[in-house]
């Protein structure tokens, strides 16, 4: 991920352009059919991403709260966020800050109901759980599926230059943007993963469509 941060940086410094991955690979390469190929599958990527997350959204999460097909929610948050960012991009980046504010809250929470758990103590807690490796999966499998896991969180630097054009000064603010960006997720998922790991079993973990609401139940206050 660093790596590939690295890599946006500059190229988005050189040529602040919408488009990504597919303006570099045409700079680099004049060749139409390879930029239909990285754009098409930049596409696929998007549409793959939106999916899940519209799944994610109408799925276990929200159900706390609204008894609604989960199918049902997803097309409509995915309208809605298509109707939003056709308005403009100053309505889907305010919208964005305002669901992201939401997300960190979230997560604070998920966060606080855990540590609480971890200092009453409790059956399950373990905090070596996080550092273990299954006997029947290899260290590089493993490692691997993380890296897999990270870059699909990650995929939002294609998004992030496709707004070189939007900004005045791209090839001051983008750096600064990009890589903050990336400590403060990074750090957050960290955390969340540490206290995850330590109070709710790997197997629980694993096998709910829920996992942080998981690590909620086990708040002694809750």
């Amino acid at each position: 991920a660093l790596f590939t941060a690295c890599a946006y940086a500059e190229l988005v410094t050189k040529y602040p352009l919408a488009g990504g991955a597919a303006v570099y690979v045409n700079k680099a390469w004049r060749r139409p059919f390879v930029t239909f190929l990285v754009a098409f599958a930049v596409m696929s990527s998007g549409l793959t991403s939106a999916a899940t997350l519209a799944r994610a959204f109408g799925g276990r999460y929200l159900s706390a709260f609204v008894d609604a097909p989960g199918t049902l929610v997803g097309l409509l948050f995915i309208t809605a966020v298509a109707l939003i960012n056709f308005r403009g991009i100053s309505e889907s980046v305010r919208l964005n800050v305002v669901l992201t504010s939401i997300e960190l809250t979230g997560l604070v929470l998920v966060v606080v109901a855990g540590v609480a758990a971890i200092v009453h103590g409790g059956a399950d807690i373990d905090a070596g759980r996080v550092f273990e490796f299954k006997e029947d999966k290899t260290v590089l499998l493993a490692l691997m599926g993380g890296a897999g896991l990270a870059f699909f969180a990650l995929i939002g630097f294609e998004d992030s230059v496709n707004m070189a054009e939007e900004t005045r000064e791209p090839a001051r603010d983008y750096p600064w943007a990009l890589f903050g960006g990336l400590a403060a997720a990074g750090g957050i998922y960290l955390v969340i993963t540490v206290v995850a790991s330590s109070v709710v079993p790997t197997d629980r973990l694993v096998a709910s469509n829920g996992p942080l609401l998981e690590v909620v139940r086990t708040d002694p206050l809750n």
